[in-house]
Parts: C-alpha cells; structure tokens; sequence
C-alpha cells in the first residue's frame, strides 16, 4: 500500500525547488505560474446590474498547467496552497481552490513570510482555510481597475485618438508627474549672490572658508544683483574679522529601520540605479531560494512585498550575537532596536525584509549569485545589520565670524561649519544614500577661539539662481506615492511601469517627464473626473480596500460607492466634451537632408511618423521602450523601428557600435527569475532571452544591417518555461 502523498502548489518552480528541497519525498511541490484565472481580455468580465459580479476564465496559456495540476491533485490524500502571503497570493490560492479543489480533496492554506526549514514547517502544522477578506480585496482593487480601464479608454480613443488606454491609480502617478512638470515650466529662476572669505589664523597658512550669512542684529541679508556683491565684497575687503562665538555639539545618527518594499525600492535605485521593476525582480528570486553551494536551494530572504518595519524576536537576536562578534560590545546597544511605522496602512503583522540568516554573510555566498542579486542581498543584509547597531556620534562645530564696517549697516556675520565623525557606530557597515546627488562637504576649519583676530586672504562671489523641484526619480516619486498613501507595496513597481508602458512619460536622465500626450490624456482625466485622478481620493481608496481586508467591511458596497459617480462624470464627458486636438510634438532628432530645424512628431495611417518642416523628408517613428540593450558595452536602450516593408523590430539604440535586434517587442519588467530581458512573443506569453535561465526560450534575431542579414540562433537548452506576470494591474 502506497503512502499518502501530499500536494502543495506555489507560484513559480524556483519556489516549488526550494520547498521540495525542505519538505522532502512525502511531498510533491507544482508551480501554477502565478494566476490561472482572470477577466477576460475581449470585454468588461463584470456583470455590473449582478452586484459587480467578476467573469473569470481560465487563462488561455494555463489550460495544460490546470490539467497537470488536476493530475497530481487526483493522486493526493492532502492539499496545500502555499502561495504568496499576501492579497495577491491569497486570490490566486482562492482561484486555484475554485478550480481544481474538489470535497474529496480539500485544499488548506498554508503561509509563511521566509522560505526557511522552522517557518515551513511551523506552516504546515498550522494551516488555515483561505482568509476571504484578503481575496475580497484583491477582487475589489481588480474589479475597480477594470471598470475605470475598460469605460475611460473608449473615450480617450473617440475624444483624443485609437490605442489609448487609463488606469485608476496609475492616471493619478502620471498626473503627479505632469503636475510637477507643470511648476518646472512656470517657475520663474530668481537671481541671487553668494559669498564666500577665505581666512587665516595670524601666524598660520592653512587657509579655512566662511560664507557670509547675515548682517546687522537681524542676522539676515539678501544680495538680489552684481551690484550689491561688488558693494559687500568692497566692504568686506577693507574691514578686520574676529571670531564671535565657538559652538560645539554632539549629534547623534540613528540607524534607519530594515527595508520594506518601498524604502527598498529606493535605495536600489540611489545606489545601483535599479528600476522599481528589476529590484523587484531580483528580490523575488532572493526569496523564493537560488542554489547555494552543497546546501541546495535557499530562500536568502523574507518576503519582499511588505511595508512593516517589524523584525521576529530570533532574527534581532541573531543579529545583537553576529554585531558582538564581530565588531564588539561597543557596537551593540544596550537595549534591543524597536521601530515604528509611518506608512499609512502598514501591516504590521507581517516582517519587514531582512535576510533568512545573519550567518549567511555576503562574501560566503558570493561565487553563488548573479552580480546584481549579490548587490541587492547585501544591501538587505547590511540594512537588517546595521539597524541593530549603536548609533553614530559626530562633533559638530559652528563658528561665527564678525567683519565690522562703519556705518550704520551694522556688522557683517559669516559661518564656518565642520562636522567630525568620533564614533563611526552603524556606518562603519552601511550608509544610506540620499536623493539628491550633491554631496553636504564640511571643510577642516583650525581650532579658533572667541574673539580671536583673523586675516582675509581672499574673497569670493557667485552668481547663482533659485531651482524649480527637480523632475521625479524612480525613488522619489515611490517615496512621493508612499507619502500620498496611494498604492501599496505590490503595486509600486506596476505603476512606475505602465505610464512609460503607455508612452505618457519618458525618461531624461534617469528622471521622468511627461510627454505631450501623456499631459494631454492627464489634462483631459483631470478636468472631467476631478474627484477620481485626485490623490486624496485615490489614498481613502486604498484606505477602503484596507479595510475590506482587515476588517470585512463590503467589497461590492466599496465598488458601489466608487461607480456610480464615476459612470455618471462618465456619461458627461461622453456628451459634451469636444474631441481634444493633440499638440504637435517635436523630436530631438534634426532633420539628416536639410538640417534646417528638428523634425515633427505626427500621427497617420499607420502610426507616427516624422516629418521635416522644411523639406519633403519623412521617415517612420522610431519608439523608445526604455528597455536596457542587454550586453551592450555603450548603454544602448532597445528602440522601436519600422522596416521598409513597414515591419516593426527592435534594435539597439547605440547601433552600429553595438548590432542587437529582435523581432518581438521587448517588455520593461524583468524576467522574475533572473532579471534578465524578457519580450513579448504574442499577446499574453511573455519568454525571457538570457540562455543561462530555466524560462529560456530562443527566437529569431533579425540584424539591423539589412532585412537579408543572416538569423543568428542562440543554442538550444532543453527547459523551455513560459514567463507569465503574477501581479495584479492597478
């Protein structure tokens, strides 16, 4: 008699490796490849007058993933749906239960935030019964984003032009965007003048800097004109400065707490330039277990997708153990670290991410990761490390200085400033990075004392000019969604994708501006549907859908309250708004025949194409992706360009220093395995192109040098794994 199997279904088969490698032979571990069931593409999936009842179907590419798992289903005496621990993970456990769950085999829920040996087991002794508050949610958050998708994009299509398309919440990032584009154009730079002395003590050389800062008893001055500099650099040239007061204190520098997901997101970016997308990515391979070494596959970190700052009681002690080690008793503080949360709606039930082992250091696994998968682990490792750590002291020293002048302007005041670090504490392991790019320098000053007599050996002035808010980064305009309350920690990197997806936004310099189609469909949203695309709405939405799942409050009455005010602007906007002209846009490109002026963006027939002013020159648009050329030594992007034929392929932008090109339409997010390129080989399969991952799958390569060039073939691996997004759209 054979023994009693059970059966546990994951998401991806990274995730299914590491828990067959912990569960052992009494247990058969599948991967559904994310979601099985969703709305249908073809139309609106939402039966609204049967209280917003959802359509769903199975997806056209899991049919035979549902037989396979339908299969072991019917050879198991016990199931386990072991997905994600979060909504997202909860509705596609749900999903599975309704589709291949029978009474004879019931399916239970197991969950856990670490894919280590103590929190699976843990798990699996103590499962639950799928929480429905937590699908009602995600169903929720889905219902809703379809309803505005599917209703707003017939009238962007009727009133501004075919192919557009708006998304609840990502409508209120771009208009976040176009807003702040919006005060850069307007602003007005104010001119004004700094200056700066150069001093020494009598009898010494070394030169130390002051900057002027103040005059009179009100300690303030404005220089507006070169006029006013060239008068306060003669007064300063012709007068004797001494030193009014010496202040020294200690500052004290606490450690930030672990990362959650959008603290993580940020720093990914600031310090190794990683899209919210690809750190995503990485992190999602870091959790679900890579191959380390003779001890197989190991979940290296905690669940990623998270916004507590919460850390289990055996972690923070693992911690205290390894700081004492290794750095001392100086470096350990008294009492245990404790954080609190700021984020609004922070599920504190959950832990924040950290790695599985403070054991595990960095350099001992490095020869087993992928360069960017070490770099993310150990940012996570030093963060988690680092929280636990004393904190850093510094002495801080302000020195005023006096330059007396007749008159009754009262006396110049001008400062010199120097911070020392005496106590390096958490930052002798890790230093966060900041958003913006210029560094705060405190120059050595000499040891000086009040009333002390100075000389000047040199004055400086600098014209300068007031600066608009800087366009948004990916990390500041998370941090900035983060601040509103709108999106939550699975959503952040979706957002951030689509709107360049869509082309409303593109990216100059690693900064994002809006481009003028995306100002016009954000102009047109706003003014039609104020309430919707407003960033207090879109956060008491969250609030809403929080609620569903913490409390139970009801998801169609939340739905309800959402449409009906939406349907009725809806119908407005249909009646009387006029079709909206689109601005000519114009390119960056010149014109190659007559290099009279840059060539114009216009639509036709087929598309964009570009078209000189001056001449009869006209040639097809070519499409940014913003989509990294893997491998290409200039950071080349993958652009869109069309044959003579009027066939589209992609090809590197640093062409022909370096020759890629494809035929299939390269996607932004990253292959969740790997992070390496992905594309899109028909609508709904996505197959990622790095030959070294398990969802490897080859495809024709057209060269850009001609349409007769021959198809280079990478070599063929025997694994060939569709790559399907397991997140939900918003």
């Amino acid at each position: 008699m054979k023994s009693p199997m059970n059966f546990v279904i994951v998401e991806s088969p990274a995730k299914a490796r590491t828990l067959s490698r912990i569960l052992g032979p009494k247990y058969i571990v599948k991967a559904s490849m994310g979601h099985i069931r969703d709305l249908p593409k073809s139309k609106l999936g939402v039966d609204i007058e049967n209280d917003f009842k959802p359509q769903y179907l199975v997806m056209r590419d899991k049919s035979s993933i549902l037989k396979e798992l339908k299969e072991g289903l019917s050879k198991a005496s016990a199931v386990y749906l072991a997905t994600d621990p979060d909504r997202e993970g909860e509705a596609i456990a749900w999903h599975l239960k309704e589709s291949i769950c029978t009474l004879r085999a019931s399916c239970k829920r197991v969950t856990f935030h670490e894919i280590t040996p103590e929190a699976i087991i843990a798990a699996f002794n103590s499962p639950r019964e799928i929480n429905m508050n937590l699908v009602n949610a995600q169903q929720a958050r889905r219902i809703l984003d379809r309803l505005v998708g599917y209703k707003l994009s017939p009238l962007l299509w009727k009133k501004i032009r075919r192919g557009l398309s708006a998304g609840r919440v990502q409508s209120v990032a771009l208009r976040i965007i176009v807003d702040r584009e919006r005060e850069i154009l307007s602003f007005k730079p104010e001119e004004y003048w700094t200056i700066e002395v150069d001093l020494v003590k009598h009898n010494s050389t070394q030169k130390f800097k002051a900057t002027l800062i103040g005059q009179g008893e009100k300690r303030r001055i404005s220089i507006k004109t070169e006029e006013q500099a060239l008068a306060v650099e003669k007064d300063l040239g012709s007068t004797k400065y001494s030193v009014s007061s010496v202040g020294v204190k200690e500052v004290i520098k606490q450690p930030s707490p672990p990362f959650i997901t959008s603290t993580l997101q940020q720093e990914a970016y600031r310090k190794f330039r990683f899209t919210a997308r690809q750190t995503m990515a990485i992190a999602q391979q870091l959790y679900e277990g890579l191959p380390i070494g003779t001890e197989g596959s190991v979940g290296l970190i905690t669940y990623m997708r998270t916004d507590s700052i919460q850390v289990s009681g055996s972690a923070i002690s693992e911690a205290r153990k390894y700081i004492e080690r290794q750095f001392g008793i100086a470096y350990l503080p008294k009492n245990v670290r404790s954080f609190t949360s700021s984020v609004k709606g922070a599920q504190e039930a959950h832990e924040a991410i950290r790695p599985t082992s403070i054991e595990r250091e960095p350099q001992l696994i490095k020869e087993y990761l992928e360069t960017n998968q070490f770099k993310l682990y150990q940012l996570i490792w030093q963060r988690m490390v680092a929280s636990q750590m004393t904190a850093a002291k510094y002495k801080n020293t302000v020195v005023d200085i006096t330059a007396k002048i007749a008159g009754s302007k009262g006396a110049y005041i001008l400062r010199c400033q120097q911070t020392e670090n005496i106590f390096p504490g958490f930052i002798s392991l890790y230093v966060e990075s900041r958003d913006d790019t210029e560094e705060i320098k405190t120059p050595p000053i000499p040891e000086l004392v009040q009333n002390e007599e100075l000389l000047v050996k040199g004055i400086h002035k600098a014209q300068r000019f007031t600066q608009p808010q800087p366009r948004f980064s990916e990390a500041t305009l998370v941090k900035t969604l983060e601040q509103y309350g709108i999106g939550r920690p699975s959503t952040y990197a979706p957002i951030l994708s689509v709107v360049q997806e869509r082309e409303y936004v593109t990216k100059e310099k690693g900064l994002f501006k809006p481009t003028e189609l995306g100002m016009t469909v954000s102009d047109m949203l706003v003014q039609q549907f104020p309430e919707l695309f407003d960033t207090r709405f879109t956060a008491q939405m969250e609030t809403e859908l929080d609620r569903v799942a913490a409390e139970g409050i009801d998801w169609v009455g939340v739905v309800r309250d959402f449409f009906i005010p939406f349907s009725n602007n809806l119908t407005a906007a249909e009646e009387q708004l006029e079709r909206v002209p689109l601005p000519v846009e114009v390119s960056t490109e010149y014109c190659p025949q007559c290099s009279r002026g840059p060539l114009l963006i216009k639509i036709g027939r087929f598309g964009k194409y570009m078209e000189c002013p001056s001449c009869s020159f006209r040639q097809s648009f070519r499409i940014r992706t913003g989509v990294p050329c893997p491998g290409c030594p200039e950071d080349g992007e993958l652009i869109g360009r069309f044959t003579k034929k009027g066939k589209l392929f992609y090809g590197c932008s640093a062409f022909p220093k370096h020759a890629f090109a494809i035929n299939t339409k390269p996607l932004l997010e990253p292959c969740p395995m790997c992070g390496g390129l992905v594309v899109e080989v028909k609508p709904g399969v996505n197959v990622c192109q790095n030959p070294v991952c398990e969802a490897y799958k080859p495809l024709r390569r057209r060269s850009p040098k001609s349409s007769s060039s021959k198809i280079h073939k990478p070599p063929v691996r025997r694994h060939r794994t569709v790559v399907k997004k397991t997140s939900a759209g918003t």
